[in-house]
């Protein structure tokens, strides 16, 4: 390709995207379905404004390692745990029923059993592109489908790995001797293979954790925007690189890069440098997509073909709803991760392609399955708004009206509160009952509604847009006390609260003690962790059902508050260092159990002091009172 074709195919490509993605969101009908239409619109097998795709899908593949990257930096470990039951037993039971499933249609429409199982494998993915965009456009990142969506995705990406171990062994003839997933190791023996995407993912975890941050520190330090993005972008080729050289996925390197990043202090700059270049490159992506779909094997077999995406987005939707309801997912979000899910995704066109070359799909079944991945990946959106139409023609058969949204009092409030449930209410009444002004939000119908049956003043509104909280008078308020039931969602609101209203004064809600340091760091002024005081108390009570006397056991609960409160702010300078703050918890344990220890020892029944005062507490843990004292019998 000489310099002139490049510069005219690159016209050709923005031109299209900048008239047609406009023109679809005007329709309603999302950005991805626009870049889609612009593909197929200048495609060779349309107007011919470009040729064939091989090359630019290559660039254009990095919009979905840019996209899992941003995925990455935002999925922290700690969230990543507490999603397993989404990635590795929703997603896993998609992949293996829906491979099923389609195995058996397969059989049904007369296919080899071999031919048949590799059709469903391949068949099972879906788009991570498509739908993560989706989920983004429609706000659902936090929600249940969002999370269910993006568990069964990131479980379909770690599944690609295998097949490409599994297809060649159901080669309708000799088997494919060597690996194809490509890399410096395709000719070695299994286990180097696996030595080798062992170390790739060992070098991807430690240097992000000893390398990449320190690097990071110092070209932050010479303090010139446009070397840190050189360096983010520089960042992201190169893990994705290194995967492709072992044969991965680089989406997938990508993605373990950035959630590497995610607890470091350069996220939200890396998030910001990386962005733009994600747009473009994924834009770029379904562009290539839409103009890759073979008009000229649709036009030869359109029933056939109709037949076989309807089939194969029909078996996707009904297995994943079932396995949604099965998850205990609501309808309505089951229903909505299905529709999502039903199309097949990018990694099938790379999936379909090996397993041809490999004797294990014949060329004219291929061709068919490349168009019917690319027509299904079409169809998704307007798949979507179909469903979304759907859904709100019978929710108006079903009427269930939002809250009335109230009027906010003149004047300025005394404090804000996110979050008007278990929580939330305790704080609040207290501060009604002791005459201050409040204002109240909260998102859920069901809490705004029961609580209107109480008498209770509660708008209904979402705390986390700026704009709302302005209304609500947050540049006027003294106190916002964010009590929202949503780790992520609460250390958002506090990070976006302080950057707008830096005067006001922000306590918050915390999960445990990383989300209290988290909280911390996005600039709350102070927090409470939700289980603690009620922990401790719980604690005390139970050393008086073994025999404390009230003072005693109400004095060793005092001393376990400060000492637990000293550590808390020792540890906060390491808190986000995963190995020094494990470490440095360890050591603060056993210093914390020696000293409450020697400090509950003078409060054993032949120490005498009956003062229910806590002030001297700071004195003896600070050392400064070296003798008991003075006051009755305890015992």
């Amino acid at each position: 390709m000489n310099g002139r074709s490049l510069l005219i195919q690159a016209l050709v490509y923005l031109a299209a995207g900048v008239a047609s993605v406009p023109i679809a969101k005007r329709l309603g009908l999302g950005s991805v379905l626009g870049y889609l239409i612009a593909g197929v619109l200048i495609g060779p097998f349309a107007l011919g404004l470009v040729g064939q795709q091989a090359d630019v899908m290559r660039f254009a593949e990095f919009g979905v390692v840019f996209l899992l990257f941003l995925i990455g930096l935002e999925v922290r470990p700690a969230l990543l745990w507490s999603l397993r039951g989404a990635i590795f037993g929703l997603g896993g039971a998609q992949v293996v029923a829906v491979s099923a499933a389609i195995a058996v249609g397969g059989l049904l429409a007369g296919l080899h059993v071999r031919t048949a199982l590799a059709v469903g494998l391949i068949l099972s993915m879906s788009s991570t592109a498509i739908v993560l965009q989706m989920i983004e456009e429609r706000g659902q990142r936090s929600s249940p489908v969002g999370k269910a969506a993006f568990g069964v995705l990131l479980l379909q990406d770690l599944a690609v790995i295998p097949l490409f171990a599994i297809l060649p062994l159901l080669a309708l003839g000799a088997p494919v001797a060597a690996s194809q997933n490509g890399g410096l190791f395709s000719a070695e023996p299994a286990w180097v293979q696996g030595l080798a995407i062992l170390g790739a993912v060992a070098v991807v975890a430690g240097g992000g954790r000893y390398l990449i941050r320190p690097a990071f520190r110092f070209i932050a330090a010479a303090r010139l925007r446009e070397i840190f993005t050189a360096s983010a972008l520089l960042l992201v080729i190169a893990v994705a690189a290194l995967m492709e050289m072992v044969g991965l996925s680089p989406a997938l390197g990508a993605f373990l890069a950035g959630v590497m990043l995610a607890e470091s202090e350069f996220r939200r700059e890396l998030e910001t440098d990386i962005e733009p270049f994600r747009g473009l490159f994924l834009g770029l992506f379904f562009i290539t997509v839409g103009a890759g779909l073979n008009l000229g094997v649709v036009a030869a077999q359109p029933l056939t073909l109709i037949g076989a995406v309807l089939g194969i987005m029909t078996i996707k939707g009904l297995v994943m709803y079932g396995l949604g309801r099965a998850a205990r997912l609501q309808p309505g979000d089951a229903a909505s991760t299905a529709v999502l899910l039903c199309q097949v995704g990018e990694f099938a066109f790379v999936l379909i392609g090996f397993a041809a070359s490999g004797r294990v799909l014949d060329a004219s079944l291929a061709a068919l399955l490349t168009a019917a991945v690319a027509l299904s990946m079409a169809l998704t959106p307007l798949a979507t708004l179909a469903f979304d139409r759907l859904a709100e023609r019978f929710s108006s058969l079903n009427p269930r009206p939002e809250p009335e949204n109230k009027p906010f009092d003149p004047g300025a409030p005394d404090a804000i509160i996110a979050g008007f449930g278990r929580f939330g209410q305790i704080a609040g009444r207290l501060l009604i009952a002791n005459g201050f002004s409040t204002v109240v939000l909260d998102s859920s119908i069901e809490q705004v509604e029961t609580l209107r049956r109480f008498g209770r003043r509660v708008h209904y509104g979402d705390a986390t847009r700026l704009d709302l909280l302005r209304q609500a008078g947050a540049a006027k308020a003294k106190v916002l006390v964010v009590a929202i039931d949503d780790r992520d969602e609460a250390s958002k609101l506090v990070e976006s609260a302080k950057a707008a209203f830096p005067d006001l004064k922000i306590l918050a809600r915390a999960f445990d003690r990383r989300h209290a340091y988290d909280l911390l760091r996005n600039g709350a002024d102070a927090v409470e962790r939700e289980t603690f005081e009620s922990a401790l108390l719980l604690g005390v009570r139970t050393l008086r059902v073994l025999g404390f006397r009230a003072h005693r056991a109400y004095r060793a609960g005092s001393l376990f508050r400060q000492h637990d409160l000293r550590a808390f702010n020792e540890l906060a300078p390491v808190a986000g260092e995963e190995e020094r703050y494990i470490l440095a918890v360890r050591d603060s344990q056993s210093t914390m159990e020696r000293l409450l220890k020697a400090d509950l020892d003078r409060l054993r029944p032949d120490y005498v002091d009956e003062a229910w005062d806590v002030t001297s507490l700071n004195d003896e843990l600070t050392g400064r009172s070296a003798a008991p004292e003075a006051g009755a019998d305890d015992a």
